[in-house]
């Protein structure tokens, strides 16, 4: 398989990516709309012509936020919904909540770094936001994906994915350790491997589904991050962290949901604006790991992803 590379650069912004093209008719969702990589995905995609909903926890920041948006592209058509992708009554309302065929989906929101919490269904909070309710929530979507014709989904992931695998034994840390950094890692590959099986199931329906890895932005995805312990990486003489302008992060989202380069093209991962290429000791913050490229691991966890949701009215689904 060759692997797929842009004219564009770590260094392009969503703005860059997405100039000279035109989204007009188009309608986008990106979770996690009200700041950051999340908000400058959303004024990308508005900036070309597309009618934009935020979906997000916080209502009230998405329309300070799509406010803002409005007044700096003119377009008019940016909404705000709300979803708490750890609420799956929450996902349920929005899936119920949107009519219409949907166009690009950008699963952009996540927790990073948090201490040990359960939801009510005795679900890990990393891996129950950031990835079965994007689960649940594409899922649930799917009908309108399709209705487009040629939908899109990012799936974003993180660099950081190569901190755990998806440990099918013991998902949830009911038996193992909890270490919270190995928790966002898991949610990271379980992100990656969402968009190879999804590709897989949906080619036929004209969705295409990627993974991206936005680059190391500083956002309020790491309010949970120890700053001594980040000081003290950064000093230490390990290879210096490639941060990004939040613009810059923004890039390879808007890219993998607007660009006619990349159209018809699933299941991979993308970091700066290319096709990722294997870990390797030479790149010490980028490249993916193959296990979250695995298709068969891929296929397992859309299968357990699915008896999670059925069973989520049983308050320990893990047991």
């Amino acid at each position: 398989m060759i692997r797929i590379t842009t004219p564009f650069t770590a260094t392009s912004t969503a703005a860059d990516v997405v100039a000279g093209i035109d989204l007009s008719g188009r309608r986008a969702v990106v979770t996690g709309g009200s700041s950051g990589i999340g908000a400058d995905t959303a004024r990308a995609l508005a900036g070309a012509g597309a009618e934009v909903t935020l979906a997000v926890r916080d209502p009230a920041a998405g329309q300070h936020v799509a406010q803002d948006i409005i007044a700096t592209t003119g377009n008019k058509q940016v909404r705000v919904a709300a979803l708490d992708l750890a609420d799956q009554a929450s996902v349920a309302a929005f899936v119920t909540g949107w009519s219409g065929p949907l166009h690009i989906l950008v699963n952009n929101a996540g927790i990073m770094g948090v201490p040990l919490t359960r939801t009510p269904h005795g679900w890990e909070l990393h891996f129950a936001t950031n990835h079965l309710g994007h689960f649940a929530l594409t899922t649930g979507l799917h009908p309108a994906l399709a209705a487009a014709g040629d939908a899109r989904v990012v799936s974003v992931s993180s660099s950081q994915h190569r901190l755990s695998r998806v440990v099918f034994d013991d998902i949830h840390f009911e038996r193992r350790p909890y270490d919270a950094q190995a928790a966002y890692g898991q949610s990271k590959t379980a992100n990656a491997l969402f968009a190879v099986e999804a590709a897989h199931r949906w080619a036929g329906d004209g969705i295409t589904v990627n993974a991206v890895m936005p680059g190391v932005v500083r956002t309020n995805l790491m309010r949970h991050v120890d700053r001594d312990l980040l000081a003290r990486f950064e000093a230490s003489g390990a290879p210096a962290l490639p941060w990004k302008t939040v613009e810059q992060g923004a890039a390879t989202s808007v890219l993998l949901a607007t660009s006619p380069l990349l159209a018809g093209i699933g299941g991979r991962y993308f970091e700066d604006c290319h096709e990722a290429e294997p870990l390797h000791p030479d790149n010490p913050h980028g490249g993916v790991a193959a296990y979250a490229l695995d298709p068969d691991q891929a296929a397992h966890l859309w299968q357990l992803s699915t008896e999670l949701l059925t069973r989520r009215s049983d308050p320990h689904p893990g047991h």
